[in-house]
């Protein structure tokens, strides 16, 4: 009985270790993410100012269509 208990005390060591090497890589990935999306944000905002929107503007501003 002594033995079965020191092996599930040693599963249990290594499986929290297991759980807290778990955590502490979804914890960077979340950072990741946060990080990316306020990246993309940004981008996003730099593409509409760059690339107005035909349908938010006036059409006086919109340039002439290419003649062939």
């Amino acid at each position: 009985m002594r033995e079965e208990l020191e092996d599930l005390q040693v599963r249990f060591t290594h499986q929290e270790l297991a759980i807290e090497v778990l955590n502490q890589a979804v914890v960077r990935q979340d950072q990741l993410i946060v990080e990316m999306r306020r990246e993309l944000a940004r981008l996003q905002e730099i593409v509409r100012e760059l690339r107005p929107s035909p349908l938010d503007g006036d059409p006086a501003h919109e340039p002439p269509p290419p003649h062939y």
